[in-house]
């Protein structure tokens, strides 16, 4: 499980089916060689270029957005660029292969592949990276999946807030002050004759 913990992912993050934009993240170590090959240069983080999407021989797929979140400041923690074209099915299946077959070309500047082991993501799996980067604690990454998965505005609403911590904030101050009512309870038992409040 470790092994394949650090290993680089891909997967097209929006839902199935026909949109008018669609995503294609890239997380893991090191992803700029493949910023360059996708995007044929690099890119300023944090920041949205609009750019040609580009094939092997250099084609655009598409045109789209391309965001570069170098490691630590990104959702997952590691390196993560994200790719968002036109939600059509076809495009982001070439979007996804094509970052596949980039990752394992071998780079002209080092000798090397790309993005040695890059894989499709399994489900959740960027939420559980974030979780193990210590990105976000695990009453928000079950936030997530419920706010994904909210039917009504009151599930999404109360998911929102566990998402932005206030669940955990709410659990910490409880946690904290057991913790002070166990010293407190300890100090009595280990020194009666002191006078503690």
């Amino acid at each position: 499980m470790l092994a394949r913990q650090s290993d680089p992912i891909v997967a097209i993050a929006t839902a199935p089916g026909r949109g008018a934009v669609g995503i294609v993240r890239i997380s893991g170590p090191d992803v700029r060689p493949l910023v360059q090959a996708l995007c044929g240069r690099a890119l300023r983080p944090r920041e949205a270029t609009y750019l040609p999407l580009r094939d092997a021989q250099g084609q655009p797929i598409d045109h789209g957005l391309a965001l570069h979140f170098p490691a630590p400041h990104s959702y997952t923690g590691e390196d993560v660029l994200e790719l968002q074209a036109h939600g059509g099915t076809v495009v982001l299946q070439l979007l996804l292969a094509r970052c596949l077959q980039a990752g394992a070309e071998t780079d002209p500047a080092t000798g090397q592949p790309r993005l040695p082991g890059l894989r499709v993501a399994q489900p959740g799996e960027f939420t559980q990276r974030a979780f193990l980067n210590d990105k976000i604690d695990l009453a928000q990454a079950e936030a997530i999946a419920d706010l994904i998965d909210a039917s009504t505005e009151a599930a999404a609403r109360s998911a929102g807030r566990s998402l932005s911590g206030e669940f955990s904030r709410e659990v910490q101050q409880l946690r904290d002050a057991l913790i002070h009512l166990r010293m407190l309870v300890e100090a009595t038992l280990d020194f009666p004759e002191e006078e503690i409040d």
